[in-house]
């Protein structure tokens, strides 16, 4: 899957839209005045919440007005996001997925796909994917254990689009601290078992510092130097400083750019062995840079 910045906004299909995206912004989908907000934040793409943001009182409430908010009669263009459904085997979930994919065939319906919380088990995955339109995106947010052991066998079930990494649920799941190194091996397996599937680099668990620049920055670094593709958002400030973090510094393209330039000739740069790895990675920051050579 290409990297984002590689196509041009008319070439995306709805799969490569979210395989490309950097920021994902979470709307609980019982504010649907926050919508439209939303969605002209600046993310690559927006979630709107039917599960942990929704107290259960609201939760058909919620359900409806995602219908309405991506319907494309519903007095304007509707909105183009992403849903998180409530959890596979729950009361509400059934609900979620009938009436979600019976507007996503509706022609110009603005649903780009289906995040699946507390993601576990890869038969429940494949039936979903068989059940819903190809053009679809599926996201499973992996959030626990099981589902970090089995991320594999996730990502491996033909039709996902690319996973996602809760770490709030996955470390109250293992009685551990939220602290992030505490978590390295739970992104690590995510990062490899993405990769090892083929398909595109999973995203990363929201930061939960919103107005804190430097954390956020520091959070989202951390997950670009994992491997993770992007970040969730839980606030529209969060999406400039996480996109500039997972953008290329100057001296990244300045060395990228000494690199290619010696392509083919000098055997080093500063110092450093010019070999097909190093120039591959050169040229995967061009390309992210939007500097392809």
């Amino acid at each position: 899957m290409a990297p984002a910045g590689s196509l041009t906004a008319a070439s995306f299909t709805t799969t490569e839209k979210v395989a490309a995206a950097v920021t994902a912004l979470f709307v609980p989908g019982d504010r649907p005045e926050r919508f439209a907000k939303a969605a002209a934040a600046g993310a690559d793409v927006v979630i709107i919440d039917l599960e942990d943001a929704v107290a259960p009182a609201a939760k058909s409430a919620a359900l409806n007005a995602t219908l309405e908010a991506v319907a494309p009669d519903g007095g304007g263009a509707p909105v183009r996001a992403l849903v998180r459904v409530n959890t596979q085997g729950s009361r509400q979930y059934d609900a979620d997925i009938t009436l979600l994919l019976s507007a996503a065939r509706t022609p110009g319906s603005g649903l780009l796909g289906i995040v699946v919380p507390k993601a576990e088990d890869a038969g429940a995955l494949r039936q979903l994917r068989a059940d819903m339109p190809k053009h679809l995106a599926l996201v499973p947010l992996v959030e626990s254990a099981l589902g970090v052991v089995n991320a594999v066998e996730l990502a491996q079930v033909p039709g996902v689009t690319r996973l996602a990494f809760g770490a709030i649920d996955f470390a109250l799941d293992i009685d551990a601290d939220g602290g992030d190194r505490f978590l390295d091996h739970a992104r690590s397996q995510l990062v490899l078992a993405s990769r090892a599937a083929g398909i595109a680099a999973p995203l990363d668990s929201p930061s939960t510092d919103i107005r804190d620049a430097a954390k956020v920055a520091a959070s989202a670094r951390l997950a670009r130097n994992f491997g993770f593709g992007g970040k969730l958002c839980i606030h529209p400030a969060q999406l400039p400083t996480v996109h500039g973090a997972f953008a290329p510094t100057e001296a990244d393209v300045e060395w990228a750019l000494s690199v290619i330039g010696a392509e083919g000739g000098a055997a080093q740069v500063d110092g450093q062995m010019i070999d097909r790895p190093v120039t591959e990675r050169a040229k995967r920051i061009l390309q992210r840079a939007g500097k392809e050579q």
